[in-house]
């Protein structure tokens, strides 16, 4: 255990570890950005579609024709689709860039994910175990294909992901502290992470069960600590579900496409599909067209117009449906989990990419690809490879050894991990929404490693 031991020498080989971490993080992070900058016009590989809604908003924004927060027109159910913050980020980005296109987006959120990753998810496996568990995490993160390609990806997945663990962090400290002020912290950075992305809101009742079941202490004290995690979330919350109400006769808390997640993932399956649900935002539309009997040139969006009520009836149907087949369903949701565990081998359909290998050939300009540095590109690739069919058994042997280690922050994490992959695949889950359970795994993977290189030594 050389590397761990005190002394100039031992030193040394931690600032070696970590320049070889930095060295191989930036070596896979370029290289995948290379790769995601030439397909940000491939359907398969970038959702342009989705981008083009905030790429609007954004326009709108400075262009005056749109505030930043307030809505101005009941009408304007669009402007519920997505929370209101990601759509100003990229506003503020063009403004700053002077480049309107999602080339700028990518690279500035490149950047801020390279710092903000890193720190969140390192934070969180020195705090809740050890710096040696931080060290292994690094090298884990550092050549995650996933991680490396959604920090490449121009969307609102990687700021919600930092905010989510950010609060995750914060949370592990309150529970070791038995700190309220810090419960609260970590609630309302989970409510900033809404403001990107409807999809961790819940959360923060799983956290506040997390409290309760795990961390030690008077109950009165761990009630309240629970009660100030959801105090915090619903604070920050509080504003978006407010406008709602007072802008739309049709109320909708947080607005965000929950009906549309739930039905176009009946229309996943075959089943779905024999009883008319679809998968993709444009079918969507068109079956809503029909339905309405308007023409074909008529202008119809997902969320406008009258889009509050038509979410709503899609989510009621969708209900009906899935009442009607429980125990369906559930085994179309555990196959939905293995979907989204399975980082290796090629992936499943419906549910986005777990990232890319990096390879000369996908990653490097022609000219360099006979060279020493696709020589060096290529063996990354290869054992970023290696490192992915590893993986689940790591995180499997990681678990382990952190319940024996430290049941509370266990559990705590582990509260993450399950909110996301079981609530978290009752619609319809693709890999960015669930990059901060992979990140927890990461983590859990991280101290497998850890434990492995203590009994070699």
């Amino acid at each position: 255990m050389t590397l761990f031991k005190s002394g100039a020498g031992s030193k040394r080989k931690r600032l070696l570890v970590l320049f070889g971490v930095l060295v191989i993080a930036l070596s896979v992070r370029v290289l995948t950005l290379q790769f995601m900058r030439a397909h940000l016009n491939d359907a398969s590989w970038f959702q342009f579609g989705s981008y083009a809604v905030f790429d609007q908003q954004a326009r709108d924004i400075i262009d005056g024709h749109q505030h930043l927060f307030v809505i101005d027109d009941p009408s304007r159910t669009d402007l519920v689709q997505y929370p209101p913050a990601y759509p100003a980020i990229v506003a503020l980005i063009y403004k700053l860039t002077g480049n309107h296109s999602a080339y700028s987006v990518q690279i500035v959120q490149w950047f801020a994910d390279l710092l903000l990753s890193f720190l969140v998810i390192i934070g969180i496996a020195v705090t809740a175990f050890d710096w040696r568990v931080g060290v292994a995490t690094s090298f884990l993160l550092a050549l995650s294909p996933m991680f490396a390609m959604y920090s490449a990806y121009p969307s609102a997945d990687a700021p919600t992901t930092w905010f989510v663990l950010g609060g995750n962090w914060l949370l592990l400290i309150a529970a070791k502290r038995s700190n309220v002020w810090f419960a609260l912290s970590a609630g309302a950075v989970l409510g900033v992470a809404c403001w990107f992305r409807v999809n961790p809101l819940y959360l923060c009742v799983f956290w506040a069960s997390a409290i309760i079941l795990f961390v030690r202490g008077p109950r009165k004290h761990r009630i309240l600590l629970s009660a100030t995690v959801v105090t915090g979330t619903l604070l920050v919350v509080s504003p978006i579900v407010l406008r709602n109400y007072l802008t739309f006769p049709d109320f909708t808390p947080t607005g965000g496409t929950i009906g549309n997640n739930v039905w176009q993932g009946l229309g996943e399956t075959d089943l779905g599909r024999r009883n008319g649900f679809v998968f993709g935002d444009q079918k969507i539309v068109e079956v809503e067209r029909a339905r309405l009997g308007l023409p074909e040139g008529a202008v119809l969006k997902l969320q406008w117009p009258d889009g509050i009520r038509r979410e709503k009836e899609r989510t009621r149907e969708s209900l009906s449906f899935i009442k009607q087949h429980p125990v369906w369903y559930a085994g179309v949701m555990l196959h939905r989990m293995w979907a989204i565990l399975k980082v290796a081998g090629a992936p499943l359909p419906y549910y986005g990419s777990s990232g890319i290998n990096v390879t000369s050939e996908k990653c490097l300009p022609q000219n360099w690809q006979g060279g020493v540095v696709a020589v060096y590109v290529n063996a990354l690739g290869m054992f970023q490879s290696v490192v992915r069919y590893l993986l689940l058994l790591l995180i499997v042997v990681g678990v382990y050894f952190a319940l024996r280690r430290h049941l509370m922050v266990t559990g705590i994490l582990l509260t993450t991990v399950f909110y996301y992959l079981v609530p978290g695949t009752a619609a319809h889950p693709e890999f960015r929404y669930m990059l901060p359970m992979h990140a927890v795994l990461l983590v859990f993977a991280g101290v497998a490693l850890q434990q492995l290189w203590q009994y070699r030594s």
